[in-house]
């Protein structure tokens, strides 16, 4: 083989060990962010489909500086469910809101649950002190517990005490059901597996869809998984005065709602294209919200709370079942919790100016589901069951601009 197509043909069978979904031994991490560059991805604007708003340069939450993202993904096995033995359609995502390097600067921080049929630790000092100390991992349902205890060791390792002296951590950890796919009882999910996602946490470029936490998800009975989106932000006192940009950026693990429901830039996908995974609604959608503007906790539980609105317009109802879980941060304000000092000085934006980063919060969460829709994979999980991936070409003819609303 000619020597310069061997390092192609290299990474082309890497990356489909990766997206192989049938694949036999479990995938412990990631491509490189290189790798990933080299290979075409395809999101929802890329078929056509209409947002508003201007996103990110990346159109993630990863366009907002210091924020990093790392996954394990889990997957192996195929045919029958054998509790303990697979098949395995699982993984773990971590979200360090500064980065590693300053895990021990929380941040300003607020919480919503629009329906509490889910999980998601230490919420409740993220409402009482008002920040978030430390990082976000997602997993599925019954890996909470072992993630949380690995979260744990994992900043004992990699922190420090307090002022005090004192070793302590309330750590959020959130979670949806992956049990239609994954051997969810099998507990396949290990602490090594949380290290692996802290440790390759990591910013710029992250993969979407089948990975991390996401790996066995299905939104409106499409594979799901993964989603992220960004919105620059643009806030003036008038319109004659200089702008101060922000961000405002999306992650979200889709794990929702039932085809019907499914609408895309206000035309009704779910209804145009046939299909039914189960006879009820048993998922959630887990999102985390992040802001390089200078928002105080009040504020950034009023900005959660906007992650609503940006689900109803892909369709979803928040059924019974669905454990729709919020959280929102903002990176401004570093060392504030620092009880160095009696008093700090913090900056914030006042609320009658906050209506742009409401607007999106809104339009970046709704992209973000529609993202870990397109750019994802057909998936056959536990006792051979099969969720298909929303076909592009379909999708493409749907969002010609003689059908949408848009």
């Amino acid at each position: 083989m000619d020597k310069e197509i061997k390092p192609i043909v290299f990474l082309l069978l890497s990356l489909a060990v990766v997206i192989n979904v049938s694949a036999r031994e479990p995938i412990k991490s990631q491509p490189s962010v290189q790798q990933l560059a080299a290979v075409k991805v395809v999101r929802a604007r890329d078929l056509g489909v209409p947002f508003d708003g201007t996103p990110g340069k990346l159109n993630s939450i990863t366009d907002i500086p210091g924020v990093e993202v790392g996954y394990t993904t889990l997957i192996s096995g195929d045919g029958k469910l054998e509790i303990g033995k697979g098949p395995v359609r699982t993984g773990v995502t971590a979200i360090i809101p500064r980065g590693r390097d300053s895990i021990n600067d929380p941040v300003y921080a607020g919480y919503f649950s629009l329906n509490g049929n889910g999980e998601m630790t230490g919420t409740a000092w993220v409402d009482e002190s008002g920040f978030l100390e430390g990082p976000i991992v997602i997993t599925n349902t019954h890996s909470v517990g072992i993630a949380r205890d690995a979260v744990i060791a994992w900043r004992i390792k990699h922190g420090a005490p307090d002022t005090t002296g004192y070793w302590w951590s309330l750590p959020v950890v959130a979670e949806t059901w992956d049990g239609w796919l994954n051997d969810i009882n099998g507990f396949h999910v290990k602490p090594e597996d949380v290290f692996r996602a802290l440790d390759t946490a990591h910013d710029g470029l992250i993969e979407e869809g089948s990975v991390g936490g996401g790996t066995g998800m299905i939104c409106y009975e499409f594979k799901g998984g993964n989603g992220t989106a960004s919105r620059q932000i643009d806030i003036r006192i008038s319109k004659d005065a200089p702008p101060r940009t922000f961000v405002v950026g999306v992650f979200l693990q889709a794990n929702f709602g039932r085809r019907s429901q499914l609408m895309i830039a206000g035309v009704p996908v779910g209804k145009e294209i046939a299909g039914e995974v189960y006879k009820q609604e048993s998922g959630s959608c887990i999102a985390v919200v992040a802001t390089d503007a200078p928002l105080l906790p009040n504020q950034l539980k009023r900005l959660a709370r906007r992650v609503s609105l940006g689900l109803a317009r892909t369709g979803t109802v928040s059924g019974n079942g669905s454990g729709d879980l919020f959280i929102a941060f903002s990176t401004a304000n570093p060392n504030v919790a620092n009880p160095d000092q009696v008093t700090h000085t913090v900056q914030t934006i006042p609320n009658d100016l906050m209506d742009p980063l409401f607007a999106g919060a809104v339009q970046a969460t709704e992209e973000a589901v529609i993202n870990a829709l397109v750019d994802n994979h057909s998936m056959t999980g536990r006792d051979n069951h099969y969720v298909e991936a929303l076909p592009h070409d379909r999708l493409r003819e749907l969002m010609k601009p003689s059908r949408s609303m848009r």
